[in-house]
Formats: structure tokens, C-alpha cells, sequence
């Protein structure tokens, strides 16, 4: 049973890894013509509607009690309308490399986070694992680094810097709380009916005279893709994982997001592929590695 279970954590952070690191292209190319607080609360409204769907399947759909909708409100302002709803306005004026590149500061932020709530000791080896893969990070980078003090990028890293907080401290209550949770489903379904709602009505009020007309099939397409893949499959596996792991451990995962990242950029975008970025990879798997390693206890 151990070994089932390690092997579905395993399925679980690297599609955590792989889908979130393709929804900043897609992020991208729904905001291209969509308003960005509109591509946030539609990819709610998709995301909600399937999990609505198989709960009812499965004949599991609900009501939770205040107290535990209470938490999933919670956890829904800080880690969907705030971390995920900044996150896709920023990307209106920010490319989404130099994104991914700001969003990997997150798991510096767990790390602390959870030293300070208690959920983990302090190590020297977790700092140096955290600090080692976001030098890796800003390896790829590093020739851009001076775009961070343009005035035009002010905004959207501001927006960037309270995303990363919202994830952090979603992340962190998330983890302090995940034994009270016993279907993932049914408390990812009312954080994003919320989420979706409360997205919905920023977007009316930030965009009110936007035009449906003006959307184009690509943005619409990678809302559905964020709605499905983005949102219910990646919340899952990151929620589930949560339940196996430490915050930081399964946050660490951002650095990933920002090789696949540079991956579609190639890919796609036919950006090219230099030896610094393998330097960067290694110096970011090195980085998970040692923070992740644990040496086995005798027996």
C-alpha cells in the first residue's frame, strides 16, 4: 500500500510541475484579447461546472457547514482570486518568463512561512536547497533582471508580490488544516464557485464595456484548457500532495514551472535553447534534491 501511495504522489507533483508550468503560455494567450480578471473567473466557472458534474456522478455533492465553507473561502481569496487573479493581470504587461521567474520566489516564501507556523524545523539544508534552486532560476534570467526597475513593470510586479503572499499563505493554511479535509473535490467545488463569482464581479467592474466580439477562438480555447487542466487537475494534485509532504516540498515545484516554461517558449515561440539553461536546470534540480533528500532511518 506504501509503495501504491508513492506512486500516485509522484503522479501527483509531476503533473503538478508540468500542467502548472504551461499555464503561464496559456495565461498568456487568453489575455492577449480577453480582459485579465474575465480569463480568471471563466476558467472558475469551467473548473467549478466539472467538479459540480462528478460530484454528482458520484453522487458526493454536499452542503459542508459554514464553518468548513468558511475555510474554503478562505483558502479560495488567498490562493485563486489573490494569488491566481493577480497572477493573470500581471501577465497583461509582464512576459511570461520574467512571471515564472518572480513566482519562483514563492518557495522561499513557504519555507519561512512554515518555519515560523511551525509546520517544519529549520535546516541548513532546506535553505540551501531553496536558495540554490532559485539561483537557477535566476541564471536564466540574469541578462533580464534590469526589466524589474523599468517603471513599466512596477504595476504588475506589485500585483506578482501580492500574488506570491496569497499562494504562500494559502499554501501554509492549507497544509496546517488538511486533515480536517476528507474530499478534495467537494472543497475544491465551492473555492472555485466562489472564486469564480467574486472574479466575475471584479471583472464587471474593472472592464464593464468589454466586448465578447473581440474574443478570439485561441484566448477562449486556453481558458478551457486553464479551467480543466490549470485549475481542477492542478489544484487536486497540489492539494493531494499537501497531504503527503511539506509545503515547501511540494512549492519547490515552481522551479520546474519555469523549465517547462522556457521549454514552450522554444517550443512555440522558437526562443533558443543555450548552455546557460542547462546550467540553470542542474543548479535547479540540485536545489529540489537537496532539499527533498532524506536520509532513510536504521532499522
Amino acid at each position: 500500500m506504501s509503495q501504491k501511495r508513492d506512486v500516485k504522489l509522484i503522479v501527483a507533483l509531476f503533473a503538478i510541475a508540468i500542467v502548472w508550468g504551461t499555464t503561464y503560455l496559456g495565461i498568456r494567450i487568453a489575455v492577449h484579447t480577453i480582459p485579465a480578471w474575465f480569463v480568471a473567473g471563466l476558467r472558475q466557472v469551467v473548473a467549478a461546472a466539472i467538479l459540480l458534474a462528478i460530484l454528482l456522478y458520484k453522487k458526493e455533492f454536499k452542503w459542508i457547514g459554514w464553518k468548513s465553507l468558511g475555510r474554503q473561502v478562505l483558502v479560495a481569496s488567498l490562493m485563486i482570486i489573490i494569488a491566481n487573479g493577480m497572477t493573470t493581470v500581471a501577465e497583461e504587461s509582464i512576459p511570461s518568463g520574467l512571471t515564472s521567474l518572480l513566482t519562483a520566489l514563492s518557495p522561499i516564501v513557504v519555507f519561512l512561512g512554515s518555519l515560523i507556523f511551525g509546520l517544519q524545523k529549520p535546516s541548513l539544508r532546506g535553505f540551501i536547497g531553496v536558495i540554490i534552486g532559485f539561483s537557477g532560476v535566476a541564471f536564466i534570467f540574469r541578462d533580464g533582471i534590469g526589466d524589474l526597475l523599468e517603471p513599466n513593470y512596477k504595476t504588475g510586479i506589485t500585483y506578482l508580490a501580492i500574488a506570491i503572499l496569497g499562494w504562500a499563505a494559502g499554501t501554509i493554511y492549507t497544509k496546517k488544516y488538511t486533515r480536517q479535509s476528507s474530499n478534495i473535490f467537494l472543497d475544491l467545488f465551492y473555492q472555485f464557485a466562489y472564486a469564480a463569482i467574486m472574479q466575475l464581479i471584479i471583472a464587471n467592474i474593472v472592464s464593464p464595456n468589454t466586448s465578447i466580439s473581440t474574443w478570439t477562438w485561441q484566448s477562449m480555447a486556453a481558458i478551457v484548457y486553464l479551467g480543466v487542466f490549470g485549475s481542477v487537475v492542478g489544484f487536486f494534485c497540489y492539494n493531494y500532495a499537501l497531504k503527503k509532504v511539506s509545503a515547501t516540498e511540494v512549492s519547490i515545484l515552481s522551479y520546474f514551472n519555469t523549465i517547462i516554461a522556457i521549454f514552450l517558449g522554444w517550443l512555440i515561440l522558437n526562443e533558443t535553447v543555450t548552455f546557460d539553461l542547462l546550467i540553470a536546470t542542474a543548479l535547479i534540480i540540485l536545489g529540489v534534491f537537496i532539499t527533498n533528500y532524506k536520509k532513510k532511518e536504521a532499522k
